[in-house]
């Protein structure tokens, strides 16, 4: 027989019949039963099985149907699979909470987080534009003015009210009050064009990081949430020691900073990379920036990118607007390098969380770092250019170029390598380089009879004001100028390690003063510190990032170059500000010691309470004499106050224990 079209004859029975019809020949499609409902995928799937015996074409006609028909109602099937499995989530929520409430209290935040943002879309998806009808309105520019000044007023009389009867108890914060007011004037001094400042963002940046430090340091809620918030994240590095300790045994781990810290950060950065896979990271970091946009009036691109510090690195960051980099104007340009220089990246966070410095802190200073970046950049380098960016709907953040969430979490490990030897290197380099100047300052200080001659110690005394405006006590100056100076001319994970070392001695219980040396700084003085490391603003950094946003816009090295040191002295100052916000908002948490319960026990070993407790217990004792020692105050008429006096004398010296 004659090939049609090219393509050879062949011979089908009718289906469903068993009747075998070798002259029936077909060349493009088979032949269909008039009336036959069948689909194209049917269709397909009977041709794949042409060459069959009859019988087997038969038993496999209702496999056939079958997968048509789950093709047909795929999404129902979806829906109800989707159904059933949020009815046994929330069965096994709710038997969770039931049975033990704190224990689920992880799962119970996650699940209300879930939760709020599906209404969310539900609500945009569905009110959002009768929403945007009801606020238009406002657009009239004379009743938005009005509204403005009106804000602006309420808002200037409760800051002075607040400050007023807060401060009444506690007036040292009046001093970090005045070091915010000493800052701007610094910055405003130095702006590039003092006519072009716009203050609503720069009062609206500090506004807005003063209101969540308020919340975060101030309120119970906030408070907890974020000291909850800072014990997962704890717990959840603490995972990294099952890897680490199978790679490099648990011996090295448990002594060896090098095997304890930085696989922590291979850790955090391969859960970065998943949570950006995922959408997580982009989705969170633009309704953060759309907020700030909206509420500031800065542009889409250095709103993004300065948000995008806060979970990212400097380097990383720019990543999020790079198409859009060569078309920035020098103004976003420096936001841009501010935010890096004014925030931490999480994979290091996760790292100074393991010095043990207080999570909450870093993760506040970080949140806190993002509208204080963009206030004060505009305050320095204010926008005299017309932007190309000023659409409210914002840019669009590039996903991630992985394929699925193993090459994820593969790709995200192995690009912190990188940073794991960057830092490894710049620890061994800047520990070794100051070692040298050290080395260097004191011989060069005992040829004129000055001892003791170090960099700490010249930094101690150059930024010692400017440590004291940020309201340290006197007496904690010193220390906290050194790891400031520190932190700007080395970087801050040496200044990070300095606190740690500060804290850890206060936490055992060592004695404030030994031989005229200060050991260790107020736990205000640590918070007060904490916010003020909290930044990439070194020397060092100056290379970085002129190297990373090189490489993206070539084109563009001479206005990057132009504007990367007034960027660093303006990320420098952003973690000073929010340090002396931390300091006008901070106050004493937890109930206080009973010192009398508590060296009414037997106490064995050191720690910061039985030091408080014995400072006071010395302090209300008197010597008569040859006769015993009295005492005065709520230890007056306790049979124990000479033993607890004994206990106290074997581990610290008082003149009372002679």
């Amino acid at each position: 027989m004659e090939k049609a079209g090219g393509k050879e004859p062949i011979a089908v029975s009718t289906v469903g019949s068993g009747i075998e019809n070798p002259g029936l020949e077909l060349t493009e499609e088979v032949a269909k039963p008039e009336g036959s409902q069948t689909t194209e995928a049917q269709g397909h799937s009977l041709g794949d099985g042409l060459g069959l015996p009859p019988r087997q074409r038969r038993i496999l006609q209702p496999f056939i149907k079958a997968r048509s028909f789950c093709k047909t109602h795929a999404s129902l099937f979806k829906k109800i699979l989707l159904g059933l499995l949020c009815l046994a989530y929330a069965a096994y929520f709710l038997a969770a909470c039931i049975l033990d409430f704190q224990r689920a209290l992880a799962l119970f935040v996650i699940t209300c987080l879930v939760i709020l943002i599906l209404v969310h879309h539900v609500l945009k998806k569905l009110f959002g534009n009768k929403l945007t009808r009801c606020l238009e309105p406002f657009k009239n520019s004379c009743l938005r003015d009005w509204m403005k000044w009106v804000f602006a007023g309420i808002s200037l009389v409760g800051l002075i009210l607040w400050l007023a009867l807060d401060t009444a108890q506690r007036p040292e914060q009046l001093m970090s009050f005045a070091g915010i007011c000493m800052f701007l004037i610094i910055l405003f001094a130095c702006s590039k064009h003092h006519r072009a400042v716009s203050w609503r963002t720069v009062f609206w940046g500090l506004g807005l990081q003063f209101v969540f430090g308020l919340f975060v340091i101030r309120t119970d809620p906030g408070f907890n949430a974020f000291q909850w918030l800072g014990d997962q994240i704890q717990i959840f590095l603490n995972y990294t020691v099952a890897g680490s300790s199978f790679v490099f045994g648990d011996e090295l781990v448990k002594d060896v900073f090098a095997f304890q810290s930085l696989p922590i950060i291979i850790f955090f950065g391969c859960m970065m990379s998943i949570l950006y896979y995922l959408g997580l990271v982009q989705w969170v970091v633009q309704k953060i920036a759309w907020f700030l946009q909206i509420t500031m009036g800065t542009t889409a691109t250095e709103t993004l990118a300065v948000t995008g510090n806060i979970f990212v690195g400097m380097t990383e960051a720019p990543l999020l607007i790079r198409p859009y980099l060569a078309d920035m104007t020098c103004s976003e340009i420096h936001a841009v390098m501010t935010g890096g220089f004014a925030t931490i990246a999480g994979s290091v966070l996760g790292a100074y969380i393991s010095f043990g410095i207080d999570a909450s802190s870093l993760i506040s200073a970080s949140v806190m770092a993002a509208p204080c970046t963009l206030a004060l950049s505009k305050l320095v380098y204010p926008e005299v250019e017309e932007s190309k960016f000023k659409s409210k709907e914002g840019v669009k953040v590039p996903p991630g170029k992985e394929k699925n969430v193993l090459e994820a979490a593969s790709s995200g490990a192995t690009e912190a390598i990188g940073l794991v030897a960057n830092v490894a290197a710049n620890l061994i380099a800047f520990l070794a380089v100051l070692a040298f100047v050290n080395a260097a300052l004191s011989w060069l200080g005992s040829l004129v009879d000055i001892q003791g001659l170090t960099f700490q110690v010249i930094c101690s005394y150059v930024l010692r004001p400017l440590v004291f405006m940020m309201g340290v006590e006197w007496t904690d100056c010193a220390m906290v100028a050194e790891m400031v100076g520190i932190k700007f001319f080395t970087n801050e994970f040496v200044a990070y390690q300095q606190l740690s070392q500060y804290k850890s001695k206060r936490l055992s219980g060592v004695e404030e003063w030994i031989g005229g040396e200060k050991q260790w700084i107020s736990v205000r003085a640590e918070i007060i510190t904490t916010f003020s490391l909290c930044g990439f603003a070194n020397l060092g950094s100056i290379g970085i990032t002129l190297g990373a946003l090189t490489s993206m816009v070539p084109q563009r090295k001479s206005d990057l170059s132009k504007v990367v040191v007034s960027a660093l002295f303006t990320g420098f100052c952003v973690s000073l500000v929010s340090a002396c916000v931390a300091g006008i908002l901070y106050v004493p948490r937890g109930a206080e010691t009973d010192c009398v319960s508590f060296l009414n026990t037997s106490f064995t070993n050191r720690t910061y309470e039985t030091y408080v407790c014995c400072t006071q217990l010395f302090q209300s004792t008197s010597l008569n004499g040859t006769n015993p020692p009295s005492f005065s105050g709520p230890w007056e008429d306790k049979e124990f106050s000479a033993m607890a006096l004994a206990n106290c004398c074997g581990f610290y010296t008082n003149a009372v224990c002679a």
